[in-house]
């Protein structure tokens, strides 16, 4: 970290970027020499001989269980001449399998492909001599990345510990950049505006003015049904509390000093000062809390809220029922016609906290590791290398072309230069996330922002989600910081963990108390005394240091 940091104003982030021509013929090839052959460090692709690596990787619930059924696979062994053997484990089951796994050690494969492995557990499987460092293999093997690392060294300080060595491979997202990176804001309120405009209701700018349309959707509910054939019954607000990107805390922006609860995992915010605090302890989250009690009391909040899965607030989406919901992307629970953004709405302030390390866009430091078991680690990261290439890195992320069945996420195509292009084809009716999970194969990659145009389209969803946070959002993004992506100790990784257990849960179960059943002022004491029981000041301090660091590194 000190390092890289300290060596990133000295490069240049305007260097160009030496990525080889491509052609298509039935499939994007790479094609760095005359005869079709990839060369990655001492490896030309296809490999004369066929050889074999062992691999364990992830995929959602009811889409293709095994790898090498899928397209991105396929193509990609016959431009290698690698064949892998995997071990295919479903997401929801991922984070005990892979646990035993790491167990069992002597099992492990060569690489885990989508490992997703968290900070603790990172340095953890560092520590006991389970995974392999690859900075050497990146600057033997790794070709595409290294281009990458030279271009945006802040990437590479990010992949670093305090040794300045390297534990797994990232996947990188650049979707806009600073406040305008679609990471900014994850849970982002939708309303319906068709059933404002049928009860004739202007687009809200006040938390009094929210509360108002809610209340016109409720008391209107039998209109409503009869109108647009709604079955079930109306619900006003729909999210799912302490879930992530359906979790409502963005209306909580606008009370008292105004940080909301943007990271929902951490809850930290930054002041202007540079002074790390605990956002749910605000009194503006306090006043916040206090009225979405009011709401829920009003019955304008999904009495499920607290407890309903995913798949049941999806499926009362569809059926049209929401009239305010919370998520990355509407289209995943209604559609895009019905609804618009709400914007930052205003009760003491107008503002809106980016989620903590969105500033250098989306970024997974953890999500492949090669392991110590792993007999050849320069080819295995040359073959991982081909995931970085700026054609493969999309396909990867999204999806691919030319596929047996009724969607794409991808068409070929060629740019304003008549270079090839991967362009994305209309989705029509599908779910984004549904084509992607049965086409994507993700794990480490890297899309920039230069790659739109040259090498791919930029999807449609983020687009449109980029174009909302430009236009809608980042004009009433008032902070100057946010707490930066860094990779910490092993032992204060281990600290914060431990405390992060007992903090994090603490603020979570009384949040949905307190917006179910209220509170009083003593209520509210006594929940900051138990985080401070918990270790309050000690968590922050973490936190604090780390951030004084980056910042002083950095300047």
């Amino acid at each position: 970290m000190r390092k890289s940091l300290k060596s990133m104003l000295a490069l240049t982030l305007a260097a160009g970027m030496a990525f080889s021509t491509a052609a298509f013929a039935e499939e994007i090839t790479v094609l760095p020499d005359a005869d079709g052959n990839t060369t990655a460090g001492e490896f030309t692709f296809p490999l004369e001989e066929t050889a074999t690596l062992k691999a364990i990787t992830t995929y959602p619930a009811g889409s293709e269980q095994d790898p090498n059924k899928r397209t991105i696979f396929k193509r990609l062994e016959d431009r290698t001449n690698v064949h892998i053997e995997w071990t295919a484990i479903q997401q929801d089951q991922w984070g005990e399998k892979i646990s035993l796994t790491f167990a069992n050690y002597k099992e492990l494969p060569d690489l885990i492909f989508n490992a997703g492995l968290s900070d603790s557990d990172l340095l953890k499987y560092a520590d006991q001599g389970l995974i392999k460092s690859v900075e050497e293999y990146i600057e033997k093997d790794m070709p595409n990345l290294s281009a990458i690392f030279e271009k945006y060294p802040e990437y590479r300080a990010m992949c670093e510990d305090e040794d300045g060595h390297i534990w797994a491979l990232p996947w990188i997202e650049q979707l806009g950049w600073e406040k305008t990176a679609i990471q900014t804001i994850g849970s982002m309120p939708y309303i319906n505006t068709k059933w404002m405009g049928f009860l004739g209701l202007e687009m809200p700018t006040t938390t009094d003015e929210l509360e108002t349309v809610l209340l016109a959707f409720r008391d209107n509910a039998d209109k409503l049904q009869a109108e647009y054939g709604i079955e079930g019954s109306i619900i006003p607000m729909a999210c799912i509390v302490n879930d992530g990107d359906q979790d409502p805390s963005i209306l909580v922006n606008g009370f008292g000093e105004g940080y909301g609860d943007a990271d929902k995992g951490r809850h930290i915010a930054v002041t202007d000062e540079g002074e790390v605090i605990c956002a749910t302890t605000q009194d503006g989250y306090k006043e916040g809390l206090q009225w979405l009690h009011h709401l829920y009391e009003e019955g304008l909040i999904d009495p499920e809220a607290f407890t309903q899965e995913w798949s049941t607030y999806v499926s009362k989406g569809k059926s049209h029922r929401y009239g305010l919901l919370f998520s990355w992307d509407v289209a995943n629970i209604d559609n895009l016609d019905d609804f618009a953004p709400l914007p930052a709405l205003k009760k003491d302030v107008v503002n809106i906290t980016p989620q903590n390390g969105s500033f250098t866009s989306g970024f997974d430091r953890g999500r492949c590791v090669v392991t110590e078991m792993c007999e050849d680690p320069d080819l295995t990261c040359a073959w991982l290398d081909q995931m970085y290439d700026p054609y493969q890195s999309p396909q990867n992320n999204w999806g691919t072309y030319g596929e047996d069945d009724d969607f794409d996420i991808f068409e070929l195509g060629t740019n304003a230069d008549g270079e090839p292009m991967l362009k994305h084809a209309p989705l029509g009716d599908a779910s984004p996330v549904e084509v992607r999970e049965a086409e994507s194969v993700n794990g480490p990659l890297a899309i920039l922002d230069e790659y739109y145009g040259k090498y791919v389209t930029c999807p449609d969803d983020a687009q449109y989600r980029l174009d909302w946070i430009k236009d809608i959002y980042t004009k009433d993004m008032n902070c100057k910081y946010v707490f930066p992506n860094v990779l910490m100790s092993v032992e204060d990784t281990e600290e914060l963990s431990n405390l992060t257990a007992d903090i994090s849960t603490c603020i979570n179960s009384h949040k949905s108390d307190f917006i179910m059943n209220g509170f009083t002022d003593a209520d509210w004491d006594a929940y900051l005394a138990e985080l401070d029981a918990y270790g309050l000041a000690d968590y922050l301090a973490i936190f604090q240091k780390y951030f004084d660091n980056y910042q002083a590194n950095a300047s």
